[in-house]
């Protein structure tokens, strides 16, 4: 997949696949190209060449969307002055989903007690988790997520890492998870795909990454220092 802007490549090439069954961590430095590419997975950008397909079909072709990805891209496009569990509500009318997974979703990802109240006294980790629970939904097979781990606290963190495990090891999920927190990512994933500079600089196992004594911190800055070191001023996100 490649995509450019006025003439900036942002996306070079970069192929990758994300299997069922396991959690994997998507890596770059800033302005690596990683939002552009989880935006031309789920058709929110065009793609200059090249394409994503989940179980072989573009996600402007699937039948049913929400059953097949859930994407956390934001938390922040969130009505204030809706509840959490009319907010829900509203995506469930959206996807043709039964209401009575607005209450499911959210005992889920442990804010049933919150779903009455508005989202404007919302935490950043409350907010984080109703995003959370809008991609739950459909009960997708693939998660597609951008910095889950913002605005969640220790217990908040350790609660995510036990869910990325559920979806993936337990429910057959392929989870991506695009995030910053190296440290939390070592404990999480089971493989890794970095990118620099829009271009792939690695893509397997963390074990096979880390099994020469590097930490993923170690190994993360050893594989995009040359490539970052070029990375001109306003490159992309």
């Amino acid at each position: 997949m490649s995509k450019a802007f006025r003439g900036h490549r942002a996306v070079d090439g970069v192929s990758f696949t994300v299997e069922p069954g396991t959690v994997t961590g998507f890596l770059g430095p800033n302005g690596a190209g990683k939002t552009t590419t989880l935006r031309c997975l789920l058709g929110l950008v065009r793609p200059d060449r090249g394409e994503g397909l989940f179980g072989g079909r573009p996600y402007a072709s699937l039948p049913a969307p929400a059953s097949e990805v859930g994407a956390v891209l934001e938390a922040n496009n969130l009505h204030p002055g809706r509840s959490g569990r009319n907010h829900l509500r509203t995506l469930c009318d959206a996807e043709g989903l039964p209401l009575s997974r607005a209450d499911e979703v959210l005992d889920e990802v442990g804010i049933a007690e919150a779903g009455g109240k508005r989202v404007a006294g919302y935490s950043m980790g409350m907010r984080q988790r109703l995003s959370l629970a809008g991609a739950l939904l459909g009960d997708p097979r693939v998660l597609i997520l951008d910095e889950p781990a913002n605005g969640l606290d220790p217990r908040g963190i350790d609660w995510l890492r036990r869910f990325l495990d559920y979806q993936a090891h337990e429910r057959g999920v392929a989870v991506l998870v695009s995030s910053h927190v190296l440290a939390e990512v070592e404990q999480t994933v089971d493989n890794v795909v970095i990118i620099a500079r829009g271009r792939l600089v690695h893509q397997g196992t963390l074990s096979e990454l880390t099994g020469g004594g590097e930490s993923l911190h170690e190994a993360f800055l050893r594989l995009t220092d040359q490539e970052n070191s070029e990375q001109p001023v306003g490159g992309s996100r």
